[in-house]
């Protein structure tokens, strides 16, 4: 019969480095689940996109609209009559209010893209709150226009990670801005031409409004594609823009 001894110190030691190993990686595992959720910002499918990487002179017009049904008429009249196809970013509420107006946005040939729900910051709720806002606010957009958005400006152009999540795991693309127009503070129709002109380069999105909230748009919108095509830039919609290079946030 044979018989084995245990040598008690050396299992002890054994057991004392898999102990320390299991923990150490145990650590590792954890440090890397905490770290935030990076998202490409070079690809061609980035989910946040400021502006478009190109060599290109093109440029997409984009305008927001949340509020009052004066001020559309007038920039979609300006637009048909240059012959241009902009993204407009309408809201949810918007639409239901004024039906008639979001139809023909999208028969005049426009990008019909989301801006949301509520005009809240949605960096201050859940990620399953966030959903439910951009999801109502498809529905909403889909049912009138009968077409269903896959790009997303947020209200206020707030987000943040699980924002980015949300609107990524339903399918959208947030698309904020690289040239503020500053029409909203309606600082004046020659400041707001000179500001935009001045500002844009090749892959631009120009943020504009077509809330009546924002008086002075559609006088400096003339001004501002003029200009435009002065400096040598073809106005395309967000869309077609993307198809000349990979979003980029810069």
């Amino acid at each position: 019969m044979r018989v084995f001894y245990l040598n008690l110190k050396a299992l002890k030691q054994t057991f004392f480095l898999a102990l320390c190993l299991l923990s150490t990686a145990g650590l590792f595992a954890f440090a890397i689940l905490r770290q935030p959720f990076a998202f490409p910002t070079t690809a061609q499918n980035s989910p946040l996109v400021y502006r478009v990487k190109t060599n290109e002179k093109v440029v997409a017009l984009s305008f927001d609209i949340s509020w009052g049904n004066k001020t559309p008429g007038p920039v979609l009249d300006i637009l048909s009559k240059e012959k241009l196809a902009c993204t407009f970013f309408l809201s949810g509420p918007w639409v239901r209010k004024y039906p008639e107006i979001a139809k023909r946005i999208a028969a005049d040939g426009h990008e019909i893209a989301s801006h949301g729900y509520r005009h809240i910051n949605l960096s201050q709720l859940s990620k399953e709150a966030v959903k439910e806002e951009i999801a109502r606010a498809h529905e909403s957009i889909a049912a009138v226009t009968g077409k269903e958005p896959r790009l997303i400006r947020t209200p206020n152009g707030d987000y943040d990670t699980e924002v980015l999540r949300a609107a990524t795991e339903l399918g959208y693309t947030v698309v904020q801005w690289d040239v503020d127009s500053l029409d909203w503070k309606n600082p004046g129709v020659e400041t707001i031409i000179r500001r935009v002109l001045k500002l844009v380069r090749p892959g631009s999105i120009v943020l504009l409004h077509a809330s009546d909230s924002c008086q002075q748009t559609d006088a400096a919108l003339p001004g501002i594609i003029d200009g435009l095509r002065q400096q040598g830039y073809k106005m395309v919609t967000v869309s077609d823009l993307l198809r000349f290079g990979p979003g980029v946030v810069e």
